[in-house]
């Protein structure tokens, strides 16, 4: 019988050359592997009478239990030695000033931030409604019902019959009146949805919703309200124009443009020669989405607004492509300070 001393040498030896995790590996291949030297061994079962079959095949197997113990032992020494090099290599001095820069708010976040200051100066309150609207709040009880031309005009995501995400913030001012009764005063901003992607639209944007509830609310008061926003956001000097349009859920319903503010009005690139750039829609609360909440529109009346949060920014920072707002570019957004 072989005592199998020339193989175990060879073992310890190898063993003993082994430096890192790579050098380790090849020693498995070369000696533990399954075409390793000691898997070979049982080769040589055919040239050993039967008798002595079970002694050589245990004799094979304690070499086998040998060499594996020592490959762990020096398994445990290549990792201990390698997790100190990596202690060594991500050492940091705690002490030394830290390089990163400070971090600054999303121009999303910054503009939000502003139209809430501005509308919270003449009393509006903020609500936000959830993502995930159901066909009566997003759509029935603000005037759209289920043949109505104008869901055409939304590219929505349907998740069932009967849910979606929102394709506009509207539905907070239904979830306002249903839970509080006038005076109203309130903003809604929040993500929208719409199938919807080119330079200037995204199938996620954010949108702001005005709505006031009161006796005696006109057009005059939209109209109002608006030249302190864009004098507030733009210019001093900046006004609005009402021109008409329709929405299923105001009436008469209005979009809204800013005097330019780039060039005074007198046209330029911005306004397209113009000296008007587009801004908002909005109108008065149409006599049926105050019934629909249960108020009286023989002794209220509403206006409602919608301002598309990107839009605003666009126009303020000069932005020329909307998915700049999106793709996470820290050179781009570390321009935007507070």
């Amino acid at each position: 019988m072989k005592d199998f001393s020339e193989i175990k040498e060879q073992v310890k030896a190898k063993l003993e050359a082994v430096a890192d995790g790579s050098q380790l590996s090849e020693f498995w291949q070369s000696y533990l592997g399954k075409t390793g030297v000691i898997q070979g061994l049982m080769k040589e079962m055919k040239s050993v009478p039967a008798e002595e079959k079970p002694l050589f095949g245990k004799a094979v197997n304690d070499v086998r239990e040998w060499a594996q113990e020592l490959y762990r032992k020096k398994q445990s020494e290549i990792k201990a030695l390698e997790l100190s090099h990596r202690y060594e290599r991500e050492t940091a001095d705690v002490t030394m000033p830290s390089p990163v820069s400070q971090g600054n708010l999303h121009p999303i976040t910054l503009i939000k931030q502003q139209m809430i200051e501005v509308f919270a100066g003449m009393g509006f309150e903020v609500f936000e409604g959830p993502e995930i609207e159901d066909d009566d709040h997003n759509f029935t009880r603000l005037n759209v019902l289920k043949d109505h031309p104008s869901r055409d005009m939304q590219d929505t995501f349907w998740l069932t019959e009967d849910l979606l995400l929102r394709t506009h913030t509207s539905p907070g001012q239904i979830r306002t009146m249903d839970a509080k009764k006038p005076p109203i005063k309130v903003l809604v901003p929040g993500k929208v949805f719409r199938s919807d992607s080119d330079a200037t639209h995204s199938p996620m944007f954010s949108q702001m919703e005005g709505l006031v509830v009161d006796k005696g609310i006109t057009l005059c008061d939209l109209q109002g309200m608006l030249d302190k926003f864009v004098q507030n956001m733009f210019s001093d000097s900046a006004k609005t124009r009402l021109r008409p349009s329709y929405f299923p859920f105001t009436e008469p319903s209005v979009e809204v443009d800013v005097s330019c503010f780039e060039c005074g009005g007198k046209g330029c690139p911005l306004c397209k020669g113009t000296g008007w750039i587009e801004v908002l829609g909005g109108g008065v609360v149409n006599k049926k989405v105050l019934e629909n909440c249960g108020i009286d529109p023989e002794e209220y009346s509403g206006l409602a607004f919608g301002i598309g949060i990107e839009r605003i920014a666009m126009l303020k920072y000069g932005i020329s492509r909307m998915g700049m707002l999106f793709e996470n570019n820290l050179d781009f957004l570390s321009q935007f300070k507070s």
